[in-house]
C-alpha cells in the first residue's frame, strides 16, 4: 500500500513544504492539497516549492475541478511541473465543492467533468485535442505523463470513474462504503472493456494516532461535515431509497446547513449533526494497531493508497507515528 498526506494550503506556505518534506522522509509517496483558492493559497505555486524540496514525492490536488481554471491552463500547469521535476504530478479531480460554491458556482456536471479529464490529460501529455472548437496542442511537452484520478460517491460518478479515469479517490475510510464504491467502479470498467484492476484506488480520510479517542473524535468531526456536502447532493438527486449505501446517507438527516468559512477545520461548528459512530467509521482513530488493522482490511478490498488528512492538532506527531508504526508494516 502506498501512503499520501493531504494538507490545506494555509499560510505560511513554508509550513506546507516542511510537512510534505517530512512526509517523504517518513515513507509517504504522495503529497496532496486542497484546491480552493479563495479559502486557501494557490496550490500550484506551492507544488513547485514542494517538488524542489523533495526527490520522489508525487504531488497534486485533492481535488481540483473543471470550473475554476481554463483547462489549457490546468494542463500547462501540470506539464510545466512535470517538465521541471520529472513527471511527479497527479491530477485529482471532482465536480467541485468549496472552490465552486464560495464563488457562487454549482458543481460541474459529470459530462463536463468527463470532457475536462480527457482534454487536460491529452494536452498535458502532448497530444492534440479539440478545445473550445479549436485544435490545440502544447508543443513543448516531451514525454509528459499525467494520470487523472476522479473523486465521487454516487452511482453515475462511479460509472464515470470506471469508464474514463486512471484512478479513483474515495474520501471515506469505511470498509462497507469502500467495498460498494470500488465494486461499482470495477464493474463499470469491465463493462467498458477496460481492465478493472488498472484503476488505482485511493482512500483518503483523517487519521490520528493516540489513546484519547474522545479528543480525537472532536478533532476529526469536521470530516463528516465535509463528506455530508456531497451526500446531501446524492440524497437530493437519488432520494433515500437508492443503491447508495445507507452507511453513507442516513447520518445527514440532522444536517441544517454548512458554513465554508470553517471548511476542513477542527471544531467546525457546522458539524454538530455528525455522530460519533460516523467519525469512527469514516476516519482512523486510536492506537497505531487499530490503524494497521483497518488499512489491512481496506487493502484486501483493493485499496492501493491511503491518504491521511492532517487537519488536527497533532500533525507532526501523526506523520511521525505513521512513519514508524504504520507505513513500515503496510508500505509498498
Amino acid at each position: 500500500m502506498d501512503f499520501g498526506v493531504v494538507l490545506q494550503t494555509d499560510p505560511p506556505a513554508g509550513d506546507v513544504v516542511r510537512l510534505m518534506t517530512m512526509a517523504e522522509d517518513q515513507g509517504f509517496g504522495y503529497g496532496w492539497t486542497f484546491d480552493s483558492v479563495v479559502l486557501w493559497q494557490e496550490p500550484f505555486v506551492i507544488y513547485s516549492r514542494i517538488l524542489a524540496a523533495t526527490s520522489t514525492l508525487t504531488v497534486g490536488p485533492m481535488v481540483t475541478s473543471p470550473g475554476t481554471r481554463d483547462w489549457s491552463v490546468l494542463a500547462s500547469s501540470f506539464a510545466t511541473l512535470n517538465d521541471m521535476y520529472g513527471n511527479r504530478t497527479v491530477c485529482g479531480i471532482g465536480r467541485g465543492d468549496s472552490a465552486h460554491r464560495v464563488v457562487g458556482l454549482p458543481p460541474s456536471t459529470l459530462a463536463t467533468l468527463r470532457r475536462c479529464m480527457y482534454v487536460v490529460k491529452e494536452l498535458a501529455e502532448g497530444r492534440e485535442v479539440e478545445h473550445n472548437d479549436v485544435a490545440v496542442r502544447i508543443p513543448w511537452i516531451n514525454e509528459g505523463r499525467l494520470e487523472m484520478w476522479m473523486a465521487g460517491y454516487g452511482p453515475k460518478a462511479l460509472r464515470t470513474v470506471g469508464e474514463h479515469a486512471d484512478g479513483f479517490i474515495l474520501q471515506c475510510a469505511d470498509p462497507a462504503i469502500a467495498k460498494w464504491t470500488i465494486g461499482s467502479v470495477r464493474a463499470a470498467a469491465a463493462a467498458a472493456g477496460r481492465d478493472p484492476e488498472g484503476i488505482t484506488v485511493c482512500v483518503a480520510a483523517p487519521a490520528y494516532i493516540g489513546d484519547d479517542v474522545a479528543h480525537q473524535r472532536e478533532q476529526l468531526r469536521w470530516f463528516g461535515g465535509m463528506v455530508g456536502n456531497h451526500v446531501a447532493d446524492l440524497v437530493a438527486r437519488y432520494g433515500q431509497s437508492s443503491e447508495v449505501p445507507h452507511e453513507l446517507t442516513d447520518y445527514i438527516a440532522g444536517r441544517a446547513g454548512y458554513d465554508y468559512a470553517h471548511h476542513g477545520k477542527a471544531g467546525n461548528p457546522s458539524t454538530d449533526f455528525v455522530p460519533d459512530d460516523i467519525v469512527d467509521r469514516f476516519c482512523l482513530l486510536g492506537p497505531a494497531s487499530s490503524h494497521v488493522d483497518r488499512l489491512a482490511e481496506l487493502a484486501e478490498l483493493g485499496v492501493d493508497q491511503f491518504a491521511v488528512y492532517l487537519m488536527h492538532d497533532q500533525r507532526e506527531q501523526t506523520l511521525a507515528a505513521y512513519g514508524t508504526e504504520v507505513v513500515g508494516k503496510l508500505g509498498a
